[in-house]
């Protein structure tokens, strides 16, 4: 078993199974990835650069591909979340025609977070606990290139908030080699990241790699060693509701029901509060079996005020 470190010099920004391995591991090693934020540090504090700046979306930075030695399609690839440090700052953005409420905002808005603390505030009187996690980590695909922002098979933009350290997957393995990376790092989400940025970040993360031939799982699978983000889940909650017949409405409608709540009862903008209901607010299917109605509910965590 052998440590190794894989930096940020070269990336990758699709996945596409002819992209050249940078590491050659064996089961039972661990790497420490270096990982940019999702905008690959376009909004670096020390630049005067604001969401109207940004140039278009053109893939997910990523740290890799890692060839596992004897990985072979059917294979299985496990993935223990070592450790996450994240770095000095994140930001949190959306913009017009992206995110759940894409025709809700006419622009585009910004928000820089200084992660030196722990929680992060965002406002007076408003923090949030810092659960670093990585947005993505999957193996390579067949063929390609393919886009970063979808989750697919291979796992990828999966956004998973729960895979903190501690946290164990496995990955059906798709190619020869395995050929894992990772990248898109968050200090802190909802379940659901609805504006399409968490506390968006770069960071520091080490993985074990076990590789199990054959009983690859139909998609990613994972198990946590705890209670679900314990730190955000230290106190009461507030919830918002929807129902209907279309899930994806319902989580809009009770998305924009929490944010009229923040509006009103904790002196938000419009826009911070749907920042915070990204960063935060935890969408769940409450019900999905009474038709022709379902309910989702949009779970706003109390231990983030004071």
């Amino acid at each position: 078993m052998a440590h190794h470190d894989l930096d940020t010099s070269t990336l990758h920004q699709t996945w596409d199974s002819s992209i050249e391995p940078r590491l050659h591991i064996r089961s039972g090693d661990t790497v420490t990835f270096q990982t940019m934020d999702a905008r690959n540090g376009f909004y670096d504090p020390a630049l005067d650069r604001d969401v109207h700046d940004t140039p278009p979306f053109v893939g997910h930075p990523l740290t890799g591909p890692v060839w596992m030695e004897g990985a072979e399609p059917g294979d299985t690839l496990e993935v223990e979340v070592v450790e996450i440090l994240t770095g000095d700052w994140g930001f949190t953005a959306f913009s017009p025609g992206r995110g759940l409420l894409a025709d809700d905002f006419d622009q585009p808005y910004l928000h820089r977070w200084d992660l030196r603390s722990d929680p992060a505030e965002f406002l007076p009187g408003i923090s949030v606990p810092q659960e670093p996690f990585l947005g993505i980590m999957g193996v390579g695909l067949e063929g390609g290139p393919h886009g970063t922002a979808p989750p697919r098979r291979n796992g990828g933009n999966v956004d998973i908030k729960q895979l903190t350290a501690g946290a164990t997957i496995w990955l059906p393995v798709l190619v020869e080699g395995a050929l894992f990376s990772c990248g898109d790092g968050h200090a802190a989400q909802g379940d659901g990241e609805v504006c399409i940025t968490a506390i968006e970040t770069s960071t520091t993360s080490t993985l074990r790699f076990t590789l199990h031939k054959g009983g690859a799982p139909a998609e990613l699978r994972f198990s946590i060693p705890g209670p679900l983000n314990p730190r955000t889940n230290a106190g009461g909650w507030f919830a918002t509701t929807a129902h209907g017949p279309d899930l994806l409405e319902c989580s809009r409608s009770a998305t924009r029901f929490m944010i009229d709540h923040l509006v009103q009862n904790h002196g938000l903008s419009r826009e911070d509060a749907y920042i915070l209901c990204s960063v935060v607010v935890d969408l769940r299917i409450s019900e999905i079996v009474d038709a022709p109605n379902w309910i989702v509910s949009a779970f706003l965590p109390n231990a983030i005020f004071g």
